[in-house]
This record gives structure tokens, sequence and C-alpha cells, in this order.
């Protein structure tokens, strides 16, 4: 098994991506609205990549959040709400804001394990901070960390108890980023002791199954390399001060705050300390460089993989009472 996840071209394999995954065995794969076509379609391409991986296990990821950032659209899938409409309700009512995220995460995990998704790349732990780039925005839980950890929290244990792993994100932390970093790289120049604002939800969840890196300078820690390529980020801030010890992801190797070759950057992610490197496009060059600069997936790195996935239980819960619920307490915004 290779330490990467991979994205395909279309909603169904090509002759070329089903040797090539064959071959490399990634450790996982990813699916965008341009694999999502309706539920028999996307049933038939999670087999397919089950089938080819040879693990009924096999991660299969999506950025399933709602708001803005949903794979599976209207009218196939019900829209779901942004991370900041549940910020809003905890204005009103704390528990009731956690209930209904709970609710709301549950009925998201059984609507992917409906189709063979099993990983959904939330929550954002991200700490809004005003004057931040909108990338975040309202997909965030909120201003102030223990809202955000607390709302995490919820969205963990209901993608849980519906059946799926969530992916706590983007360690340690994109929420003060004046940039984009799909298109351009972030330079966070934030104190080490303002930043503690900033890892503070990402420690009290350090028990989450999987997380995502961020591709953000933090001067104060690495002013040469980005998170996602720092040996000092990952080892002295997410092993050490966040103490995580869940699997790790790169954020998307095809973005644009990064540099180099595709090669040099899967090689650059797993060097620094990343188990695993993600590459969505489905470019098959860039996929094909990306698995000729990795090796065979590290011991502890397939350990923390298979920890994760074992979290994943059988799915509970109605998903129309589920909806039904988190609309009962969103009812208290109008």
């Amino acid at each position: 098994m290779t330490p990467l996840i991979l994205g395909m071209a279309g909603p169904e394999l090509g002759a070329a991506e089903r040797d090539f995954f064959t071959g490399v065995d990634p450790a996982g794969f990813i699916l965008f609205k341009r694999n999502v076509v309706d539920r028999a379609q996307m049933k038939r391409l999670t087999d397919d990549l089950r089938t080819i991986s040879g693990r009924a296990d096999v991660p299969i990821l999506i950025d399933q959040e709602g708001g803005r950032v949903a794979r599976m659209q209207p009218p196939e899938w019900p829209k779901f709400p942004p991370g900041a409409v549940f910020d809003q309700l905890y204005d009103i009512a704390p528990m009731s804001a956690i209930k209904a995220l709970e609710a709301n995460a549950q009925a998201l995990a059984l609507m992917l394990r409906a189709v063979g998704v099993n990983v959904d790349c939330l929550p954002l732990l991200d700490v809004r901070k005003p004057g931040a780039h909108d990338i975040i925005g309202d997909r965030a839980l909120g201003t102030e960390p223990m809202r955000v950890a607390a709302l995490g929290r919820a969205t963990l244990e209901g993608l849980r108890a519906g059946g799926a792993v969530g992916v706590v994100k983007h360690v340690p932390g994109h929420g003060r980023a004046l940039a984009d970093s799909h298109i351009e790289l972030p330079v966070v120049d934030a104190s080490a002791e303002e930043l503690e604002t900033d890892i503070r939800p990402f420690a009290q969840l350090d028990w989450a199954p999987m997380a995502m890196t961020a591709h953000v300078v933090y001067t104060a820690w690495d002013a040469e390399q980005c998170a996602s390529l720092s040996a000092k980020v990952i080892g002295e801030i997410v092993r050490g001060r966040i103490c995580f010890d869940g699997l790790l992801m790169s954020d998307d190797l095809g973005m644009h705050a990064l540099k180099g070759s595709f090669a040099d950057r899967a090689a650059g992610v797993i060097a620094a300390g990343c188990d695993v490197a993600l590459h969505c496009s489905g470019d098959m060059a860039e996929m094909e460089a990306c698995a000729g600069a990795v090796s065979e997936i590290g011991a502890m790195a397939r350990a923390r993989l298979d920890r994760a996935m074992a979290t994943i239980g059988a799915p509970e819960g109605d998903f129309d009472a589920l909806i039904a619920t988190r609309d009962a307490f969103l009812a208290a915004l109008q």
C-alpha cells in the first residue's frame, strides 16, 4: 500500500485508472463533484474502488460539509447548512446547537454510507478571525476556541453514529490566513502566544481519528515551510503540542500554495511527517509522479489508518427523523 489518497477523473473508472490503482494500491480515494451523478452511479463507483483495493474498509473520502462545500447536491441529495448556522444557534442556546449539529452530522453520515462513502472531511476546527480571507468564512464553527471544539466534537460524534469517520481540518489552523491556499501560499505572522488560540480546538479533540494539514506558513514556528511540509510544525506542534496521534493527511497537493513538481510535493509532505499525501485532481500524470516519489506506507502510518477505520460501526438512525430534529432546533433562528 502506498501512502496516497487519490482522486479520479470522472463518474466511473477508466481502464488506465483501474490498472494504475491496482498496481499502486493507494491508502484511500477521494470523490469530487465530477465523480458524482446519482445514488446508483456512486454506489457502483465505490463498490468498484473496494474491489480494486481488496479492502472492505478502504477509506473513500468526500468533502460534504454543507453550505458552499458540497459535492453531492440537489436535486439528488438535500442541502445541508454551513457551520456558521450552528455557531449562530450557539449564541441563543448552546446545548440546542450541539444537539442540532450532532443530528446534522449523523444524517450526513447516513447519506454518505448509503452510496459507499465512509469518510467525511469534516469538521473544520479553524477558529475564524476578523479580517481573514473568506475561504474559511461561513464554513467555520465560530470565533471562540472552546465553542469550536464543542461543536467539532458534536460533528465527530454524529458522523461516528452514522457510520462514518470524521477528519478535523485544517491543523494547526487556517482561520487567520489572509489568502486562499488554493490560489497562493498564506503566511501568518501571529506570535506563538496568539497561535495558542488557533490550536486549542485541535488539542481538545486530539483523539480525532483523522486530521488534514494546512498549507499555511506560521512564521512563529517555521518561517520557511508551510505546515504540510514542515517537520517542525508537524513534529513539535501537531504531534507534540496538540498531541494528535491519529492519521495525518496533507491537504491537496494540487493547491497553488505548494510549488515544485508533484513528486517533490508528495515526497515532501511524507518526509515532513504526514502519514499520507492527498492528491485530488485525478490527473494521471500527476498521480504517477506522486506514486513514483513515495515508498510503501510506514508501519506507524498503517496502524493509524487501521485504527481510524476501526472506529466505523454500523450506520444508526433514521435520516428523516434526524433532519427533523435538526430543523426543530434551528427553528429558533427564525
